[in-house]
């Protein structure tokens, strides 16, 4: 398995404004599809993926729980992801707590 460890700083560089599109809900398939192979927007999507099922998740939960689960999970993912696009835009990776450990089990 290949860790963030293992990326050079070209793969931050070259990577680094597909990766922003990680987080910004479905648009987290694009870098999947198109960079998967650079190891700093590979891990950053899987993240951002998990956050985007995750905010499906909510959305449908909300239907039987009301707004109020709908507004206070969304605000968790957001607050998640934003912080998710502070680690792209400084070019570190973050491990975002629960939601890295899921990422790391996704293989493309």
């Amino acid at each position: 398995m290949v860790t963030y460890d293992d990326a050079r700083g070209d793969d931050v560089l070259d990577g680094k404004v597909i990766a922003i599109l990680s987080y910004l809900s479905i648009l987290c398939i694009i870098p999947l599809l198109f960079k998967k192979n650079n190891i700093f927007v590979l891990n950053h999507s899987k993240q951002g993926l998990v956050l985007f099922v995750a905010q499906v998740a909510v959305f449908i939960v909300h239907i039987i729980l009301g707004s109020w689960f709908l507004r206070l999970g969304m605000f968790i993912l957001l607050t998640l992801s934003f912080f998710g696009l502070l680690a792209v835009l400084r070019g570190q990776y973050i491990r975002i707590p629960v939601v890295s450990s899921i990422a790391d089990k996704i293989t493309l």
